[in-house]
């Protein structure tokens, strides 16, 4: 379970190791606003004002008030435990940026597709970058806005192509607990995806 207790002063000195995922997403998901929910440090963030150039190529029909986007990275921090810190790395949403998508995902254990069920096909592409790249496990996280979901999971699975192994659910990236829910099932399904892995002998 992930601790609602971040401070580090009351935490043992045994070494911590140490874990990077990644947060990835179509334009607009809730990226930032997951790592931001629940890094227990001031995120770092690479936020920019959007502006007339991207006219034509992010879509804001249905997130009229976003008013800045990724242009780098997202970063933040969650201690998992006595022993395990969490590195998170947000991606930028938009195609023209993915170029760096091949950097920030070296060395992840795992990753975090943020779809919203209200623009599926922004997410198409990133399901696609991890379905491509099976040496790096994910999950599928759909985030509620409005607090509803506009499609199932197993509709989602379908519209995506999501492997069948690959575990759908959903949560509000606005809250940090519904958060740390989607950070454990990544955490879970990674070292099951490790162990599956391992050669045998």
């Amino acid at each position: 379970m992930v601790s609602n207790d971040f401070s580090s002063d009351n935490r043992s000195n045994r070494k911590k190791m140490s874990s990077k995922i990644v947060i990835a997403g179509g334009f607009g998901a809730g990226k930032t606003t997951l790592v931001s929910s629940v890094s227990e440090i001031p995120p770092v963030t690479t936020e920019a004002i959007m502006t007339e150039a991207s006219i034509g190529h992010d879509d804001t029909s249905i997130t009229p008030d976003k008013m800045t986007t990724t242009v780098a990275m997202d970063f933040g921090r969650i201690t998992i435990d006595d022993e395990l810190v969490m590195y998170m790395f947000g991606t930028p949403g938009q195609a023209r940026f993915w170029f760096m998508w091949d950097d920030l995902v070296r060395g992840a254990v795992g990753a975090v597709v943020v779809v919203d069920c209200r623009r599926l096909a922004d997410s198409f592409d990133a399901v696609d970058y991890f379905e491509t790249n099976r040496r790096i496990p994910y999950i599928v996280a759909l985030n509620k806005f409005e607090g509803r979901l506009d499609y199932s999971a197993e509709q989602v699975r379908e519209a995506l192509e999501v492997s069948p192994e690959v575990p759908i659910i959903d949560f509000d990236a606005r809250q940090r607990n519904s958060g740390g829910d989607v950070l454990k099932t990544l955490l879970r399904y990674a070292l099951q995806h490790n162990r599956a892995s391992e050669p045998v002998g």
